[in-house]
């Protein structure tokens, strides 16, 4: 029996090891799969519920490391993984996403000659100033088995000099959540909750340090925001982050009344949230590629993303961070105009099923 361990830190890696874990069940007998929780998102709410949503055992291992520094992050992490290694001895790491566990974990893997699968490999901004970037690319460079969501991925790995024989097209793991909770999402009526209306209210979800730890560009985002809620009322699950940095820049009571805001909202309620929405504005790249399958208009708040499918095929609008055009984009979706999209290729539920089929036969 082959043992793997898979890493979860932050909130979308849960999404995407659930599917995982299923696809493994599928190989009892010949697989051990345990979860590893990093606790690099230590919020209840942004941790605990997405594991009982989502359907996820208890992590076999928690590594508590709390927050940090990215450098402290990053090291605690390390120093807590290596020694679950040391102990499970396990034939291969899975590491999802781009966040300082996938990283951490990577490396400590590596260097004890234990195999590394990247799920959602490839993906690039081409922006080195944000950490995320920095993760990606360092954690491909020494992953052994690389399995891609979109095709500008494989481009982007063979470009990097990859070997083809590591890479894998598999589809979004991401997706497969998404289409295995939707009928019971769809079964809730979460907007209602909120006094808001089907098809008729924005979602809003801002955390990106771009974006909110500046007070003067925050100040701004608010008025934008408050703008736009005379249109449409607006729903804000507000992450730790942007709440943080809203009070103490005394901005927190700015919001109009039309904006509502909320805690965190685990993952069954915030799919019903984005699939019930008439237009999401996010700076989240999970958010872009949810959109984009359930066809709902995005727009998203950076200046580049590592998800181009979700602009050139998808719903997305890559506005930028200014944000009288986003204020446009997002009156222009209001009156109607909205973006034609389509189903990437192999976003069809079954990219974990396509993982597990190849590591079986690679272990």
């Amino acid at each position: 029996m082959k043992k793997i361990i898979s890493v979860v830190g932050a909130r979308p890696n849960f999404m995407k090891v659930a599917p995982l874990h299923k696809a493994f069940r599928n190989y009892d007998g010949q697989i051990e799969h345990l979860i590893c929780h990093t606790g690099q998102h230590y919020d209840e709410k942004m941790s605990k519920v997405f594991f009982n949503d989502l359907e996820l055992p208890k992590p076999r291992f928690y590594l508590g490391v709390g927050s940090g520094s990215h450098a402290e992050q990053t090291a605690r992490v390390m120093i807590e993984f290596e020694k679950v290694l040391q102990e499970e001895k396990p034939d291969l790491v899975i590491v999802v996403g781009d966040v300082n566990s996938t990283i951490a974990c990577s490396l400590v893997a590596s260097k004890l000659h234990i195999k590394v699968a990247h799920v959602e490999a490839g993906l690039r901004s081409f922006d080195r100033t944000m950490p995320e970037e920095i993760n990606r690319l360092l954690t491909d460079s020494i992953a052994d088995y690389l399995f891609v969501t979109e095709k500008s991925g494989l481009e982007n790995l063979r470009r990097e000099g990859v070997p083809e024989n590591k890479i894998f097209f598999t589809g979004n793991v991401m997706i497969d959540s998404l289409i295995n909770y939707l009928p019971k999402a769809s079964a809730l009526d979460t907007p209602s909750c909120y006094s808001l209306e089907k098809g008729k209210y924005i979602l809003v979800t801002l955390h990106r340090p771009s974006n909110v730890d500046s007070r003067d560009y925050l100040e701004k985002l608010i008025h934008m925001l408050n703008t736009v809620s005379e249109k449409r009322k607006l729903i804000f699950p507000i992450h730790p982050r942007t709440k943080n940095n809203m009070q103490k820049f005394g901005l927190y009571d700015s919001l109009c009344s039309n904006i509502i805001l909320t805690e965190p909202i685990g993952y069954i309620d915030f799919l019903s949230l984005t699939q019930n929405a008439e237009l999401i504005i996010t700076d989240s790249g999970g958010i872009q590629e949810e959109s984009t399958y359930l066809g709902i208009q995005c727009i998203t708040v950076r200046n580049n993303t590592e998800r181009p499918v979700t602009v050139e095929v998808g719903t997305n609008q890559l506005i930028g961070t200014d944000l009288a055009k986003v204020e446009d984009a997002a009156l222009s979706v209001l009156n109607g105009n909205f973006k034609k999209g389509r189903i990437p290729e192999l976003w069809d539920g079954r990219a974990a099923d396509r993982i597990a089929e190849i590591l079986i036969k690679q272990l």
